[in-house]
């Protein structure tokens, strides 16, 4: 029972750090609330959520009342790219260098093919009178 006691301020500590750790990273941070121009153009800033967090506590004698503990956290956030949406077409921008490995080139020319391909298929469609 005594052990159980020992443990509740660090458990408490631990559960107020994620807690505020909660509170600073949700699903906005990484995918933005989308921007609409005058002109129809939808902007959505994309982001890169980077966080680590530390707790520790200990105790100076065997009584719960000389407990000591700490915790700390940290929050990098890095944009990434915008979707640009434009009459049904969607283009990534991004705002860092450019890609530097393969792997990085051909996942940023997806949303490139992509369109190509529709552009291609939409075209045969109309060649053939199918709609």
């Amino acid at each position: 029972m005594d052990n159980l006691e020992k443990k509740a301020p660090l458990s408490e500590l631990m559960e107020t750090t994620m807690a505020k750790i909660r509170e600073m990273v949700d699903s906005n941070s990484i995918i933005g609330e989308p921007i609409t121009t005058p002109d129809g153009v939808t902007v959505i800033p994309i982001s890169r959520v980077t966080f680590g967090f530390g707790t520790g506590g200990s105790d100076y004698g065997k009584t719960v009342d000389k407990f000591g503990g700490g915790g700390g956290a940290g929050v990098r956030i890095d944009p990434v790219s915008f979707l640009i949406i434009k009459d049904g077409v969607t283009r990534v921008m991004p705002v860092a260098l450019p890609a530097i490995g393969a792997v990085d080139r051909i996942l940023d020319m997806v949303p490139e093919v992509m369109d190509r391909v529709d552009g291609y298929i939409a075209k045969k469609k109309e060649e053939k009178g199918i709609f």
